[in-house]
C-alpha cells in the first residue's frame, strides 16, 4: 500500500511548548497530519517503549500510521505501522526480515542511495535536509536540483526532510516531493492544529511539478 506522505509530523520533545507528546500529537493529527514519526535519538529502550504505546493510542484513534524512527525492536515491540531508517542504521533487507508487513522508509542524501532503497523495497523515501534545521544542525545538505533529479530516477514516495515549513512547501512541491516532514514548524507553535493545517494547505496547493 502506498504510503499518504503528505504531512508527517516527526517528533522531538525539545520543541514542545507546555503540552505533553500525546497531547501535541492528537492536535496535530487534527489539523491533517498524515502520518507520525516517532524519533527519540536519546530516550532509553523503556522510555522510547513506553512513549510509542502512549503515541500509537493516539495515532490508532485517528486511523493514522504511526512510524518508529531507527529502532526496529520499538516498532516490532508496538506494532507499529512502520520503521523510518537512515544510511548508518539497520540495513534495509535486514529489517525488512524483521517486520514483512511494515512500511519502511530511508533517508537518502543522492540519487545513488535513492535507487538503492528502492532497489532493496523501501515503501518511501526521506530526501534531506532540504534546509537548515536546528533539530539536526550536522545534518547532510541536500538541493532542490538534487530532490528534482531523485524524483526523476524513482516513482516511490518522496518525504523532504530537515528546515520544512510552510513558506518553503512550493519549492518543493515543485522539485517533486510528495510531502513534508516538519518538527518545530508544528510542535513549537502556540496552535498545533492550525500550525498542522497552514503547512499542509499551503502545500496541497502549490503547483506539482510537471511530468
Amino acid at each position: 500500500m502506498r504510503p499518504d506522505v503528505t504531512l508527517c509530523l516527526v517528533t522531538d520533545r525539545r520543541a514542545l511548548r507546555g503540552v505533553s507528546l500525546p497531547e501535541a500529537v492528537s492536535q496535530a493529527l487534527r489539523g491533517g497530519c498524515t502520518m507520525v514519526q516517532l524519533r527519540e535519538k536519546a530516550a532509553a529502550t523503556r522510555t522510547f517503549y513506553a512513549l510509542a504505546r502512549q503515541v500509537k493510542a493516539v495515532t490508532d484513534a485517528w486511523r493514522v500510521p504511526l512510524i518508529i524512527n531507527d529502532r526496529a525492536d520499538v516498532a516490532l515491540a508496538v506494532g507499529a505501522a512502520g520503521l523510518h531508517i537512515g544510511q548508518s542504521d539497520l540495513p534495509l533487507r535486514a529489517a525488512r526480515r524483521l517486520l514483512p508487513n511494515a512500511l519502511i522508509g530511508v533517508s537518502v542524501t543522492t540519487v545513488e542511495e535513492a535507487l538503492t532503497a528502492a532497489g532493496a523495497g523501501a515503501d518511501y523515501l526521506g530526501v534531506g535536509a532540504m534546509f537548515p534545521s536546528t533539530t539536526k544542525p550536522d545534518a547532510a545538505a541536500v538541493s532542490l536540483e538534487t530532490l528534482r533529479r531523485i524524483r526523476l530516477a524513482t516513482g516511490l514516495p518522496l518525504l523532504a526532510i530537515g528546515g520544512v515549513k510552510a513558506a518553503n512547501a512550493p519549492l518543493l512541491r515543485a522539485m517533486g516531493a510528495d510531502g513534508m516532514a516538519p518538527i518545530s514548524a508544528i510542535l513549537a507553535q502556540p496552535d498545533i492544529a492550525l500550525a498542522a493545517h497552514r503547512i499542509r494547505e499551503r502545500f496541497l496547493c502549490a503547483e506539482p511539478p510537471s511530468r
